[in-house]
């Protein structure tokens, strides 16, 4: 009943954030406002702090992790850009487009307090641990990985318009739509075993809400950056 009231919570905050938010500020205020019942449901359901990987020791063992998690991202984010072949995947509308403002809102504010902030607490805090109390931690990361492959099907439909290495490979028209989206459910699906996996090796929702940041919001500021500074045209 918890589990199914959890997911129709998301399943709502999906809609309303891929159909009704209008602007970056709504989309922040959807995610932190489901973030909060989501946690109310936890409750509901008797877990602790201890239970979402957010008790003191969880986050003190979480901030332990941050700066390997940033550092690793980093310098594989450098290795793309650096080779030819993974420059494209940095020619992304989404970010290139923007002004300097509205890039560094959607790296130091959109990603952390909006999607790391809902998708973490709601995937690998809240669902993972009711999951893991009544079936086991290999039935959580499961099952809460492909709830999270799921969650990107309406975000993707635009991928392959928006994205240069995404419209090379599936083409930029109404036929690369369908193929775009399987690719990103399936890729977020495994994404989302990792992050399970980190959650669960490092005892704290912090370890994965810094690996979800840095990749979404490093990606973001170097795109902006690249298109100005290294990337032809």
């Amino acid at each position: 009943m918890r589990i199914t009231c959890a997911v129709a919570v998301l399943a709502a905050a999906n809609l309303l954030n891929n159909w009704l938010a209008r602007g970056p500020a709504m989309y922040v205020v959807i995610c932190v406002t489901t973030t909060a019942v989501l946690l109310l449901i936890a409750r509901w359901d008797g877990l602790t702090r201890a239970d979402l990987g957010l008790d003191a020791v969880a986050v003190r063992r979480g901030l332990r992790w941050a700066p390997v998690l940033v550092g690793i991202v980093l310098l594989v984010l450098l290795v793309l850009l650096a080779v030819p072949a993974g420059r494209e995947a940095f020619r992304d509308a989404r970010a290139t487009d923007l002004s300097l403002g509205r890039m560094l809102w959607g790296a130091l504010v959109r990603v952390p307090f909006g999607t790391v902030l809902l998708e973490e607490t709601a995937f690998r805090g809240v669902l993972w641990a009711m999951i893991r109390r009544r079936h086991g931690a290999a039935w959580a990361t499961g099952v809460s990985s492909l709830l999270f492959g799921l969650w990107h099907l309406m975000p993707s439909r635009g991928i392959n318009r928006s994205n240069a290495a995404v419209a090379s490979a599936f083409g930029d028209g109404p036929g690369g739509v369908a193929p775009t989206v399987a690719v990103a459910i399936v890729a977020t699906a495994l994404a989302g075993v990792v992050l399970c996996e980190l959650r669960r090796r490092s005892g704290s929702l912090i370890a994965p809400m810094t690996l979800h940041w840095a990749v979404n919001g490093l990606s973001y500021a170097l795109a902006w950056s690249a298109a100005r500074w290294w990337l032809d045209g």
